[in-house]
């Protein structure tokens, strides 16, 4: 089964997010990019009540878009986001020179630290094969631009599988996101991913507007059903589905 990671910037929207079925709370700030982050204090404060609720329900954060060769800052916050009560600190990083080093960074911090390789230029498979040995907890594919591309738009699903068969393989989750919708579900159900995670695909009106919790629920049944079995929430009943709403 492939756990529904939903990505919230507030303490209403975790609690939708959390009763509507998804089984992963993310926490970041759309309005400040990508992987924006949330201050330390708005995610001690989320953290704090939904685990009063939902005691054992994981939590995880990004630090915020920061480059991969900012190993001083990115470490500082890394290790600021673990400190707030979170389970899982999620930290981007784009294929570069600095990557390696980085990557080798933060598998060496007191955190439990989950890397974004954002794909948008491509990924090197050495980087991907590095990653998995590197003993991190989980591995995300994602995508820093929201531009209307895909994931799948940079990264074919054989590739993909391939990842994510190394990932397990090495005792890590595997997940995807990345501008992910209906147009892409079935692609979502072949792989069959630990982890999906989704933002805009949640939310009434694009990203920046608020968490839906029926899309929550209609997303948490959809990727808890077998590939090929469409189901009452099919694609073509989901609300926008004809504008394909991604993450």
């Amino acid at each position: 089964m492939t756990a529904l990671l939903a990505s919230v910037r507030s303490n209403d929207e975790a609690f939708d997010a959390a009763r509507a079925g998804a089984e992963l709370i993310d926490l970041k700030e759309p309005n400040a990019g990508a992987l924006g982050g949330l201050s330390i204090g708005e995610i001690t404060n989320i953290a704090r009540q939904l685990r009063a609720r939902y005691p054992v329900k994981p939590i995880s954060a990004t630090i915020g878009d920061v480059p991969a060769d900012a190993f001083d800052e990115i470490a500082a916050r890394v290790i600021e986001v673990s400190d707030a009560g979170i389970d899982y600190v999620k930290v981007g990083v784009a294929r570069g020179p600095s990557a390696r080093r980085c990557l080798e960074q933060l598998a060496d911090l007191p955190a439990t630290v989950v890397p974004v390789l954002l794909c948008d230029s491509g990924m090197d498979d050495e980087l991907v094969t590095h990653t998995a040995a590197l003993g991190f907890a989980g591995v995300m594919f994602d995508t820093a631009g929201k531009d209307g591309s895909t994931l799948f738009d940079h990264v074919d699903v054989g590739t993909l599988a391939r990842w994510l068969r190394l990932t397990r393989e090495r005792g890590a989750m595997g997940g995807i996101a990345g501008a992910l919708g209906w147009a892409q579900l079935e692609q979502i159900r072949a792989l069959a991913p630990d982890v999906a995670g989704f933002r805009t695909a949640l939310c009434a009106d694009g990203r920046r507007s608020r968490l839906d919790p029926q899309r929550v629920a209609q997303w948490a049944s959809a990727l808890h059903r077998p590939a090929g079995d469409v189901g009452a929430n099919s694609a073509a009943s989901a609300p926008g589905a004809a504008n394909a709403a991604r993450l």
